[in-house]
């Protein structure tokens, strides 16, 4: 199973970390002033967090919701 979106939203975690990339947006909240997404279930969080520390777009695991400031 590969999880690569925030399925709320169809945002694929590679176009978030591309926004994030070229608005320097470091947490999920300073990414969504700029896209839509996470707002409904809210699972993606930890995907987006990992998205956002190490560059990874696609998982192969089921994250659990992890502190804002874990990694």
């Amino acid at each position: 199973m590969n999880i690569d979106r925030c399925y709320c939203y169809d945002q694929t975690f590679a176009h978030l970390k591309a926004i994030a990339d070229e608005t320097g947006a470091s947490s999920i909240e300073a990414l969504q002033e700029h896209v839509t997404f996470g707002e409904n279930c809210q699972l993606c969080h930890p995907y987006i967090r990992r998205t956002l520390t190490t560059g990874q777009t696609c998982f192969h695991e089921v994250l659990e919701a992890e502190a804002p400031d874990s990694p």
